[in-house]
């Protein structure tokens, strides 16, 4: 993530930071199995996963170089799940991108049970007006289009939606559209936040 989008929204000005969830990078383990194995320690891994993400957004916030206002989150397969999850309980976020996201599949084990701790569908109905742009590709077997569609249904507006001819990885291009979609965000966010002030100076 740091390499391609952190990349491409450094190139924009726009700070970011990349973390090492639990079961992905540096840290032990992997996904492979680990539910069948013991679908509770799944459970504590993404609890772990949730804690960890508004830890970084609460670190973002305070540093002084950024403004706490101007704050987004994206995601990519499993962080997209993540994403969603997190910014429907963090106000702070002020804007959503998604790459290769979905609703749960239809054939998620436990379904029901999940759904109580991870539900994305949920969680983008919480996201009360806060752009959303989904980005996903037409060939994709492990987010297929139907469980992207689900997603982007069930979200209110403003949304958009990207179809990309490819799988699962977003080319390039994809993630441009990325890049420049949060940034053109936060800048509408910061415009907003100086009108704001000025009307506010102004009703003194």
């Amino acid at each position: 993530m740091a390499d391609s989008i952190g990349r491409s929204l450094a190139d924009r000005a726009v700070a970011s930071v990349a973390i090492d969830l639990p079961l992905h990078g540096t840290r032990d383990g992997g996904l492979e199995g680990l539910s069948l194995r013991n679908p509770l320690d799944l459970v504590q891994k993404w609890k772990l996963a949730v804690r960890e993400a508004n830890t970084a957004i609460r670190y973002l916030s305070d540093q002084p170089a950024v403004d706490p206002r101007q704050l987004a989150i994206a995601g990519y397969s499993l962080g997209a799940y993540l994403a969603v999850i997190v910014a429907s309980d963090a106000p702070l976020v002020r804007a959503v991108a998604l790459a290769a996201g979905g609703d749960l599949p239809e054939t998620t084990p436990f379904a029901a049970l999940v759904r109580t701790f991870a539900d994305p569908r949920k969680a983008v109905r919480s996201l009360a007006g806060r752009p959303l742009l989904m980005v996903n590709g037409r060939l994709d077997r492990t987010i297929q289009p139907a469980q992207a569609r689900a997603l982007f249904e069930a979200a209110g507006e403003p949304k958009e939606i990207h179809w990309y001819d490819g799988g699962h990885w977003p080319p390039p291009a994809a993630i441009e559209i990325v890049a420049d979609w949060l940034a053109e965000r936060l800048r509408d966010g910061e415009r907003q936040a100086r009108t704001a002030k000025t009307s506010s100076h102004g009703a003194q």
